[in-house]
């Protein structure tokens, strides 16, 4: 068995460099403690504490060494305990161990983690964005070794992208369900395979095309044309290097098909299907397919992004942000407790467990044979999502500033730039290249 940290709060050393981000998958950066808003994740449940599996250990307390702490979102506490009975049923070597399981969320296990170490999860669910942070607070341990095959062959190439730093895994996917796509009517839109003939369907039916040209989503452009933006770090977690061209011509190619699109009459900021009025189309995540489904009723339908013909007139397909939810564990001073937290981690993260939680949930999984099931299959919105995860990154973390810099960019692009000259478009973005940059310095 691999060698263990003693010490918890043992800082790893480390330095994750992106690769430009070209539609394939890539890993996630580290980064400072902000969050990406656009994240869609469940947030931590403050309520009392749920019923735990175990009756020994309260809640929230640290606890021996003879009980594993679970933490996971709220809407999955029921199933992640009836899961671990399973678990335990099916591994008696493991039956000395107390189990307790508590509702913290995705988006917010990492900080917690992290704030302290010690009285952390063992087990714990966490968005693919945090993953750098918690290498480098030493607060998340190497995959074993003997699970490492599994992982890496049963799950989709992003999610197995996403649970690596570097050359190591220190993950098992969980789902692989976090990013958009467009949903359309598919009684006006034709062809959802172009941005021009979903535009053009949308304006000769008066009906609306909702896209959100903010940080998460204008990245749908940039990267579609081939522009990297990327961050390197130390084994703090501060940005060192910016990797980016969005100065560039494949940048102004990004830019310009931004502005035609905000420049249709059909346009329409946003991405949320519960606010959005009277649209054709709309490129948005599969938190809101109900939603969209009900307001579209029989002709409701759902495809990846579409590819867009730029000013350069090559053809490109439009990318973005992926995101995927995964387990983690604890480094252990205790190897027979770190064997059994491997070994449920494993299981939790299973072909059978994964389809059982999508059938309870709805959380698409990243587990392929679970994916091409009939019932995954089945549903309309993660095989869109699916087939668009193929042409994104996994998000990992960038500065804070860049979100609300990449929010001014998008309102320039509809209003002031809509009558730019190239001349202006190249200034700002060569001024926008120098902010990214600026942040890492």
């Amino acid at each position: 068995m691999k060698k263990k940290l003693v010490a918890v709060l043992l800082t790893a050393a480390m330095a994750v460099s992106m690769v430009a981000c070209t539609g394939g998958n890539t890993p996630a950066e580290t980064t400072p403690e902000t969050t990406e808003p656009e994240t869609k994740v469940e947030e931590t449940v403050e309520a009392e504490p749920v019923e735990e599996v175990s009756e020994d250990a309260p809640a929230g307390e640290v606890v021996g060494d003879d009980t594993v702490k679970v933490w996971v979102a709220d809407a999955v506490v029921d199933f992640t305990r009836n899961q671990i009975e399973e678990f335990k049923a099916a591994n008696p070597d493991y039956a000395g161990f107390n189990f307790v399981v508590e509702a913290v969320g995705e988006g917010d296990a990492a900080s917690n983690m992290i704030t302290d170490v010690t009285a952390g999860a063992d087990i714990f669910g966490f968005a693919q964005d945090q993953l750098a942070r918690l290498v480098a607070a030493g607060a998340i341990e190497e995959v074993a070794p003997e699970n490492i095959d599994a992982l890496s062959t049963q799950n989709d190439a992003g999610a197995v992208a996403a649970a690596k730093v570097g050359d190591k895994f220190y993950a098992y996917p969980m789902t692989s369900d976090n990013g958009y796509f467009l949903y359309y009517d598919k009684s006006v839109v034709k062809d959802p395979s172009t941005l021009e003939g979903i535009i053009a369907d949308c304006e000769a039916a008066g009906k609306n095309f909702y896209m959100d040209l903010t940080g998460w989503y204008q990245v749908a452009f940039f990267f579609g044309t081939g522009c990297t933006m990327t961050y390197d770090s130390d084994d703090q977690g501060n940005f060192t290097k910016a990797n980016v061209d969005y100065d560039s011509e494949k940048g102004l190619v990004a830019l310009k098909e931004m502005i035609e699109l905000a420049s249709s009459p059909s346009f329409q900021p946003g991405s949320g299907a519960g606010t959005a009025v009277d649209y054709a189309a709309i490129i948005d995540g599969t938190w809101d397919a109900s939603t969209v489904k009900d307001f579209l009723g029989d002709n409701y339908a759902c495809a990846k992004l579409p590819t867009f013909t730029g000013s350069d007139g090559n053809t490109y397909q439009m990318s973005g942000f992926g995101g995927f939810k995964l387990l983690g564990v604890k480094p252990q001073t205790d190897e027979a407790k770190l064997a059994c937290c491997d070994a449920l981690a494993l299981y939790l993260t299973s072909e059978d467990v994964q389809l059982a939680r999508y059938n309870e949930v709805g959380w698409g999984p990243s587990n392929i044979n679970a994916q091409n099931s009939d019932a995954v299959k089945a549903d309309e919105a993660l095989s869109a999502l699916a087939e668009q995860l193929a042409f994104t990154i996994p998000q990992g973390q960038y500065p804070g500033d860049y979100w609300t810099r990449a929010e001014a960019l998008a309102g320039d692009v509809q209003d002031a730039f809509k009558t730019a000259d190239d001349d202006t478009l190249k200034a700002a973005l060569t001024a926008f290249q120098a902010d990214l940059e600026s942040y890492a310095q």
